[in-house]
């Protein structure tokens, strides 16, 4: 089995790179974390990996609008690293904040000439910031993160994670591609997601966005309840991170 190298981009305000690169390390994979400008200095370094993964946190403090800054210095100075990068047949992971910097990439979404970006992610319902654990379920086979995965248990952490398409044709396209992997489970909803969208990905099935936090559920100690018995063996989280690594096997 041949082990996959992990970027771990972060920026000033990432707060769940060292998480995320225990997942993957736990999956069997390797893993670097580096900062933005080192990508910025020397773009030639995206070679060395196979799986680009953008973490959560706060991005830039998220200033501008969460993932606005960091997804803008992406789109601007390495966009075309990112596109060689996926034609490469690489896999790319954006959780929470970094699903909020993909969703202002075309990588992730392809945006139309004319009307613009596919869809977005803004502020929840509620007008306030959410932290508490979701029920998720895998809608369709398409995406390579969530392979053999049907539902999953996982933390969110947001105040702009509700998906929110240009109109209701792009959601019918994207529901129809098979692109709208995640969904909250009926009543799990944190943010008044539209169609309960919790994850989106791109039509090669190798780039996935989402906002729950399945680094923070890697091990059954993780989860919430875990001395009343309700724990599986292992954190449900870490399944897509396995798949990830089973990839290049």
């Amino acid at each position: 089995m041949s082990t996959p190298n992990v970027l771990i981009l972060r920026a000033p305000g990432t707060n769940c790179d060292a998480e995320t690169a225990y997942a993957f390390e736990q999956a069997g994979a390797t893993t670097e974390v580096l900062h933005i400008n080192r990508l910025l200095e020397k773009p030639a370094l995206f070679q060395n990996f196979q799986i680009l993964c953008i973490p959560g946190g706060f991005s830039y403090g998220d200033d501008l609008g969460a993932g606005r800054i960091l997804g803008n210095q992406i789109q601007h100075h390495l966009s075309a690293e990112l596109a060689r990068f996926k034609a490469d047949g690489k896999l790319m992971l954006g959780i929470c904040n970094g699903f909020q910097v993909l969703m202002k990439s075309p990588v992730l979404l392809e945006p139309d000439a004319v009307k613009g970006p596919a869809a977005t992610l803004t502020t929840n319902d509620s007008g306030r910031y959410h932290d508490t654990w979701v029920r998720t379920e895998v809608a369709g086979s398409k995406c390579v993160f969530l392979a053999g995965i049907e539902r999953m248990y996982l933390p969110v952490a947001h105040a702009e994670g509700k998906f929110v398409p240009r109109d209701r044709d792009t959601l019918e396209a994207l529901d129809a591609a098979g692109q709208l992997v995640l969904r909250y489970a009926a009543g799990d909803n944190p943010n008044g997601s539209t169609a309960d969208v919790a994850g989106v990905c791109d039509v090669t099935g190798r780039v996935l966005g989402l906002m729950p936090h399945p680094e923070r559920h890697i091990d059954r100690t993780q989860h919430p309840r875990w001395t009343r018995g309700e724990a599986g063996a292992t954190g449900d989280g870490l399944r897509l991170f396995e798949n990830a690594v089973r990839y290049f096997a």
